[in-house]
């Protein structure tokens, strides 16, 4: 018996032991992978899209992140940044790359390529790389679309009676007079700081470009419009389909084009190009490709989840609108406003059952302040079910166009090309028009506005778009070196629009453009490529150098 409970004992000592060290054993390896997890996780990126710095900063990783924070991006000089962002370039180029695109590499005139890191953002090194940092010109005074009036213009253009009320100085303060109920009181001043974003946005527009990619308020821009309060809607007159004109606090506003179609429904193949509903992601993504291509020609447009109850139907002012609401036997919300195309109860615009999804774009100076001068584009379709425009049936269209002010000088005729090629990515057949700024005559750039008919079909490319290059055989250089940038791996079209678009507020709720539309990009690209190819076989004019200034180590 003795003997018995002696062996029960030890082996209850063995067990108990061998327990122990397998808890032990357990608690090490869980102590390991923590330690071994923690060292490995990378920072995070910040989002080179709309919050651009050049000083160490964290940022969530969340795709809404940029739209959520209060706090103004900080400031930094244009020529500090561009310097700062050349150094840290070069320090990270090595020549580990393998050889499959070499070749492609050298002819974009980079003898180093950076080998990426795993994770790191494509879009951030996208923005760094030196095409997308040349020096900009020198601005001149006549050269911004809007100024402020010195103290002495001030003076000189009011009236005795008006001259203390209307004179702005350092000192003195512009006040709101409005006592509208919800609009904030305002007080601007010359100082930059007191300027909301939308006034900044309008008074950075120079002869070049809308927007500076570089400058901190497009970052606060697209902020106010995803998150500012609504405090009027009416539907804004023109145009052939459903759009509405919001305002804000501060006396902001901004363009709405609603959510009409599922953002995977193409567009039916039986459909003629001008009889579909426009797609507010299409708006969205075509300022993101727009500035990812380096034209800043579109302006700032962002997505949003509005209640169309609470902030169209119960604020509204426009008795036509409101007399179009209605509730749908599934009890959402409606309303179809009036319009030439597509505003009927057949057409409603509906919420789920109050909640929709819009596009809001930055509105450009009133045409009081900056006039604009409407063009009837050279390749304009005929818009006719039977009829074929001129271009179409002639090849030698460009000849005459080249001949014709103002294509037959200056920069006119490369900007239709760099307009047709944003089209052609994006499949946008809809361009009849195109409007530039009175002000700065025929040496300026094209705005590209209105592309609420672009990704329509991502299983067919439409190459009649591209007419302006394949007929004239004309393209920037900075133009053609940027697509060919875009075409390697390390750079790809299809991921840094896919990572751009995810920092919009409506990636959160469902990609903005689905992968085969994404994939689409990339097999245009290519085709665009293949094109420009097909034009230097046959002439030997058909780079038009705009990077001669900045140094002759750019290849064709």
């Amino acid at each position: 018996m003795v003997r018995r409970s002696r062996g029960q004992s030890t082996r209850s000592i063995y067990l108990g032991l061998a327990c122990i060290s397998l808890s032990l054993h357990l608690l090490l390896a869980i102590f390991c992978f923590s330690v071994l997890q923690s060292a490995c996780v990378l920072p995070t990126p910040f989002s080179p899209a709309f919050v651009p710095r050049t000083d160490p900063v964290s940022h969530s990783s969340s795709s809404s992140a940029a739209f959520s924070s209060n706090k103004p991006p900080a400031n930094s000089q244009n020529g500090e940044r561009y310097k700062s962002n050349a150094s840290v370039h070069d320090q990270k180029w090595n020549g580990s790359i393998s050889e499959a695109t070499e070749e492609a590499k050298k002819l974009l005139g980079v003898e180093k390529l950076m080998k990426k890191e795993k994770g790191r953002s494509k879009l951030e090194e996208l923005f760094q790389h030196p095409l997308y940092n040349l020096p900009r010109p020198e601005l001149q005074e006549d050269d911004w679309l809007l100024r402020l009036k010195t103290d002495a213009e001030a003076e000189d253009s009011v009236g005795e009676d008006e001259d203390e009320e209307n004179s702005i100085t350092n000192d003195s303060e512009w006040q709101s007079a409005s006592e509208e109920d919800g609009y904030d009181k305002v007080t601007w001043t010359r100082d930059k700081e007191t300027h909301p974003p939308w006034l900044q946005f309008q008074l950075g527009i120079s002869r070049w470009e809308l927007y500076d990619r570089n400058n901190p308020n497009l970052a606060q821009l697209t902020h106010y419009l995803a998150t500012n309060r609504i405090l009027g809607a009416v539907q804004k007159t023109g145009g052939t389909q459903l759009k509405l004109l919001l305002s804000f606090p501060n006396y902001g506003q901004a363009l709405l084009k609603p959510m009409r179609q599922s953002r995977d429904a193409e567009t039916d193949v039986n459909l003629f190009y001008f009889s579909d509903f426009e797609r507010h992601n299409a708006e969205i993504a075509a300022f993101h490709l727009d500035r990812l291509l380096g034209f800043n020609r579109i302006p700032p447009v962002v997505g949003r989840l509005v209640n169309i109850t609470t902030e169209i139907r119960d604020i509204t002012a426009d008795r036509k609108l409101s007399r179009t609401f209605f509730t749908s036997p599934a009890g959402n919300t409606c309303f179809y406003g009036q319009c030439e195309y597509y505003c009927s109860t057949e057409n409603p615009v509906c919420g789920r059952p109050h909640v929709l999804e819009v596009s809001l774009a930055a509105m450009l100076p009133d045409l009081t302040l900056a006039p604009r001068r409407s063009w009837r584009s050279p390749w304009r379709r005929s818009y006719s079910r039977t009829k074929l425009a001129q271009w179409e049936k002639d090849p030698a269209y460009c000849d005459t166009v080249k001949q014709t002010p103002p294509y037959n000088s200056g920069t006119r005729l490369v900007d239709l090309v760099d307009m047709a090629v944003l089209d052609f990515l994006m499949s946008n057949m809809d361009r009849h028009h195109y409007e530039t700024f009175e002000k700065f005559g025929n040496e300026t750039f094209l705005l590209h506005l209105d592309n609420g008919r672009a990704f329509g079909r991502h299983s067919q490319d439409e190459p009649s778009i591209l007419a302006p290059l394949t007929q004239c055989c004309r393209i920037r250089r900075s133009t053609l070196l940027r697509l060919r940038l875009l075409s390697l791996p390390e750079f790809r079209l299809s991921d840094v629009v896919r990572e751009s678009l995810d920092l919009d507020p409506l990636g959160a709720v469902a990609p903005l453009l689905s992968e085969p539309h994404l994939s689409a990009l990339d097999r245009r690209l290519a085709a665009v490529l293949r094109a420009v190819q097909t034009c230097q076989e046959k002439h030997t004019d058909v780079i038009y150098d705009d990077l001669k200034k900045h140094g002759d180590h750019w290849p064709d």
